[in-house]
Formats: structure tokens, sequence, C-alpha cells
């Protein structure tokens, strides 16, 4: 039975790790096509989100097997339980490239207005904090994790820079509003992406240390006043 349990969880995990890849891609393309107004490479982000979905319901409906038939405890619950909040979290991400992918078409129809000085920073950065929460995914990496949570407010930073460019823009220059509410929505839908990046970090922290730090790890306040908690 325990050989079994093991090869359904192995087989898990590269599910899992497939549709981290496919986000992954999505995620780039959606940046490039939004960065350089390809429209082309758009509707092929948009059109493979169907595919994203259907992993991600068949990852959650082999981890509630997996509970269900084994009833797995300490860090194999803990693996599972993982699992299911960070599969629920690449499915977003596939969600926002689709939505970065369909600004990228709404650009399309105007003439290019200035692009903001910091969105290529901002998109830069949250793909490489998507990179390396998947990586620590991979190599079960807390420290790497780790990083990934350190890297939250810089791209909150960004976002806010990128969002008082726009506004100046728009006073400057009125008519092309409906051009630059797209970058905005570009923006804001890369930093939701950094979010649920974070989120899966901390996923791979409590999936290998069984330490819960999501109400932590951005406030010295709390961590200092309340202990991290742990499940053995």
């Amino acid at each position: 039975m325990a050989q079994y349990f093991h090869k359904e969880v192995a087989k898990l995990k590269r599910k899992a790790l497939s549709l981290s890849a496919l986000v992954e891609q999505n995620v780039h393309r959606a940046v490039h096509a939004a960065v350089h107004r390809d429209a082309d490479l758009a509707r092929q982000v948009i059109e493979s989100d169907a595919g994203v979905d259907q992993m991600e319901v068949e990852v959650e409906e082999d981890c509630l097997k997996i509970l269900a038939l084994h009833q797995p405890v300490a860090i194999d619950l803990r693996f599972i339980v993982a699992i299911l909040k960070l599969n629920n979290d690449l499915e977003r991400m596939g969600d926002l490239s689709v939505n970065i992918a369909e600004r990228a078409l709404g650009l399309a129809g105007f003439d290019r207005p200035p692009l903001p000085f910091d969105l290529p920073r901002l998109a830069e950065k949250v793909q490489e904090m998507l990179k390396k929460s998947l990586d620590a995914l991979v190599e079960l990496d807390p420290d790497t994790a780790k990083a990934v949570l350190a890297a939250d407010d810089e791209v909150d930073a960004l976002h806010r820079r990128v969002y008082e460019w726009i506004k100046e823009e728009i006073r400057k220059d009125p008519g092309q509003i409906d051009a630059l509410l797209q970058y905005l929505s570009i923006s804001r839908n890369l930093e939701r992406i950094a979010d649920h990046a974070t989120n899966v970090a901390e996923d791979v922290v409590y999936m290998v240390e069984g330490e819960i730090v999501r109400h932590s790890a951005h406030n010295p306040a709390k961590t200092r006043s309340s202990p991290a908690v742990t499940v053995s």
C-alpha cells in the first residue's frame, strides 16, 4: 500500500510541475505580447488557457483521491495540502496571463502610446519571482522561497510608480486615456501574479518546514510579536 501511495504522490508532483511550466510559459508569452504588441502571441496565450484549466482540475482530483484513499499524515499531509493550494494559485496566474494577453490585443487598436518607464522592469521582476517560486517548488528549497517573499515589496513599489506615471500622462494628454488604461491593467495583473508567486513560495516553506509564514513574512512587527505556526 505504501509503495502505491508513493507512486501516486510522484505522479501528482509531475502533474503539478507540468502545470507550473505551462503557466510560467504563458506569463512570459503574455508579457512579450504586451510589450511588443504581438497579437498572434497574445491569441496563443488565450487559446492555451483551456489546457491550464483542465490540468488544474486533474491535479485537484488527484489530491482529493489521495486524501480519501490514503489519509496521509504529517509531512505527507502537508505536501498534499500545499499542492492543493498552489494548484489554485497556478490556475489564477494562468487567468491573469490571459488578462494581460487580452490587454495586448486591446493595445493593437490604438496608436502606440509611450510605454510606462517602469513597466518592463515590473514585468521582469514578476517573471523572476515566478521562476524562483517554481524553482523552489521543484527543489523543495525554502531559502529560495523566502527570497521570493522578500521581493514582493519591490514589485508593489514598481506598480505604484507605473500607476503614478499613467496618471500624469492622462493629465498631459486625456486623448490617450483608453490606451493608457490598458497599460494600467497590465501592471495590475502583473502585480497580482507576483502575489500568487508569493503564495506559492509560502506553500513551499510550509511543505518543507511545516511553517505557516503568510502572516509574518512581510511584517517584521508580526514576526517579533507572534511566533510562526509549525505543523508537525
